[in-house]
């Protein structure tokens, strides 16, 4: 959260835009609940900060009906009053025209859109316009597969190509590790370890390959279980 506030603080001091390529289950909705804190708390200024999802706008509002589902600390927020999901400068932005729109707003502010990985959706057209922009930064809060314009992002390459076209990338870059959702490899053995007795087979699709192989060779000397690593074009079919 520190390195959060700090980033979009100082972009915002700069009078640049905060891009956040999101996901629309989990990850937006942690993005809303941290500015929620921030802005209410007073760490942040009241600034433009739009959700640019139609799809993430409507998995909030399904977060919404079932807030008795979440954890004891977010009931005791809500509990207190508190609309965790919105806060004073909160824009939604659902229709194609509303969204156009923003890249006309010159104020300083915070965009999240998806894709998370910035390989399609509403995302894109905002990186165009602002990823060349020095005083502006996208935070990363994903993990970036690689090919992705997300990953080409975040190795921080000079330029990335958006709708077949070069965008030069001088924006600032921050990756933060601490919004995944993913278990570490640590917790993917035990879960592993838990079923080891009646699991049939264990594919290993996601993670860096070294990374991935890794995890399915342990996995296999482990448990002694069947692990798959399936390489890109692989097709795995299940009965």
């Amino acid at each position: 959260i520190e390195i959060f506030k700090e980033a979009v603080t100082t972009t915002i001091a700069k009078g640049g835009t905060v891009l956040i390529p999101a996901f629309s289950i989990e990850r937006t909705q942690e993005m809303l609940l941290a500015f929620n804190e921030l802005v209410e708390g007073h760490q942040i200024p009241e600034i433009p900060v739009y959700l640019n999802s139609p799809l993430g706008i409507n998995i909030t509002k399904v977060y919404k009906k079932y807030e008795s589902w979440f954890n004891e600390n977010t009931e005791a927020i809500i509990k207190s009053g508190d609309d965790i999901f919105n806060f004073k400068g909160l824009i939604q932005t659902p229709s194609p025209e509303e969204s156009k729109a923003i890249n006309g707003d010159n104020r300083p502010k915070v965009i999240i859109a998806g894709s998370g990985m910035s390989n399609g959706g509403r995302i894109l057209h905002h990186e165009a316009k602002y990823l060349p922009d020095p005083n502006s930064t996208i935070i990363v809060v994903g993990y970036q597969a690689v090919g992705t314009v997300g990953r080409h992002i975040v190795d921080e390459e000079k330029e990335v190509y958006i709708h077949g076209n070069p965008v030069a990338l001088r924006a600032r870059v921050v990756n933060i590790h601490g919004f995944s959702a993913h278990k570490d490899s640590e917790h993917l053995v035990e879960f592993v370890g838990s079923t080891a007795e009646t699991v049939k087979k264990v594919i290993v699709v996601l993670g860096e390959p070294k990374s991935t192989y890794f995890l399915g060779q342990r996995i296999h000397e482990t448990y002694d279980v069947p692990v798959m690593v399936p390489e890109k074009g692989d097709v795995i079919e299940l009965d």
